[in-house]
């Protein structure tokens, strides 16, 4: 099983690099008059106080938590419904997603002019 099936939490540095890494991508598309947006999911949980407090009243109260999901890049326009690209949480490679492909391609993190081929190869997909 590959690393793109559930995305896993990820600490804030990784999340910015996994940032910085799409963002060449997302310029060299831009470079090809390609539009895409970067997306990111952030889960915020807040609690009025810790339940065992009775039972552990030396500790401070949980107040709140953070989640960060790695970062996706999304192309948008006309035809390109359904290729995101990604960055596997083990490997650092760029995850590459495309219509009518059950698994994503798997691009080294050193190539993302690769990641833009298999994008361009794969086309804009007409409405049917």
């Amino acid at each position: 099983m590959g690393d793109f099936r559930v995305p896993r939490a990820t600490n804030m540095q990784t999340t910015e690099n996994q940032d910085k890494a799409l963002a060449v991508v997302q310029r060299l598309l831009r470079e090809r008059d390609i539009r895409a947006r970067r997306e990111y999911t952030i889960s915020l949980g807040l609690f009025a106080g810790r339940p065992d407090i009775a039972q552990r009243p030396d500790k401070p109260p949980l107040r709140s938590w953070e989640t960060h999901l790695p970062p996706v890049l999304a192309l948008v326009g006309q035809g390109w419904r359904g290729v995101t690209v990604t960055i596997g949480p083990r490997t650092g490679s760029y995850l590459v997603s495309l219509p009518g492909t059950a698994d994503p391609q798997t691009v080294d993190r050193e190539r993302p002019e690769k990641v833009v081929e298999l994008i361009m190869a794969a086309g804009p997909q007409t409405a049917t």
